[in-house]
């Protein structure tokens, strides 16, 4: 699809959203009795599910256990049914298992592992519908997920997709904007110390637009932070008052 046809000379996007618009973020946590932590993330039509298990001591050989922090075990999967495609998603394709490494050195850089020696905590993600922006879906999801399990963390963890069309940043891209092929820098964001957990970046783009496109994630992090903090607030407010009663 042509850069033209992605961003109009009016300053809109095929969804009618501004060049540094988000999609609307919808969330919800605690949406599983039986996980220690859980959530669902909806980032436009992309639609993620987290769950967290732990601290917990080491599943299988006690040699793998780490003597002086926690050890984070993540797992990235897609449902069958998440995309158009028909086809089986075996949790060992090449993209999963990417997504699985990305996951976890993302969190393994925000959760306060040191507090939990010996220990392993599992973070489980699932797209449940693919639009675009499905790692940094993931991301939001875990966080909050991670914070319902009541595991401290440095920061929240918050991560947005960024393209760039027409020498303008575009944020939070959706699975067309994506397919076009163009740049495309998604990043992982401790917001109030504004330390990069994960930054990657698909497609060539030349050094003189890099700090245009990661200052525009960064700042698109920033928006994804007011959400989910007042997610969290919210359902905070709502476990204190069903306690209260």
């Amino acid at each position: 699809m042509a850069g033209m046809e992605l961003f109009s000379d009016q300053g809109y996007r095929v969804d009618g959203r501004k060049s540094t618009e988000l999609r609307k973020i919808q969330a919800r946590m605690g949406v599983f009795a039986q996980a220690d932590g859980s959530a669902y993330i909806e980032q436009g039509n992309t639609k993620a599910l987290a769950v967290v298990y732990g601290p917990h001591e080491v599943r299988g050989a006690r040699s793998k256990a780490l003597h002086d922090k926690a050890m984070v075990n993540c797992q990235y999967s897609m449902a069958t049914f998440s995309t158009g495609e028909r086809k089986r998603r075996p949790h060992g394709d090449r993209k999963s298992s990417e997504m699985t490494l990305h996951l976890k050195q993302t969190f393994e850089a925000a959760i306060l592992t040191q507090l939990y020696p010996r220990s392993q905590i599992d973070i489980y993600v699932q797209i449940l519908q693919a639009d675009g922006g499905n790692y940094c879906a993931c991301v939001n999801a875990a966080t909050l997920a991670v914070i319902d399990a009541g595991i401290p963390m440095r920061d929240y963890v918050c991560a947005c997709s960024t393209g760039f069309v027409e020498d303008t940043p575009l944020v939070d891209l959706s699975y067309i904007e994506e397919s076009a092929g163009g740049p495309q820098v998604a990043l992982a964001l401790l917001p109030k110390s504004q330390q990069i957990a994960l930054l990657e970046m698909n497609s060539r783009l030349h050094e003189d637009h890099l700090e245009k496109v990661v200052d525009a994630a960064a700042k698109a992090c920033g928006d994804v932070y007011a959400v989910l903090d007042r997610v969290v607030r919210e359902h905070v407010q709502e476990v204190t008052t069903l306690v209260g009663e």
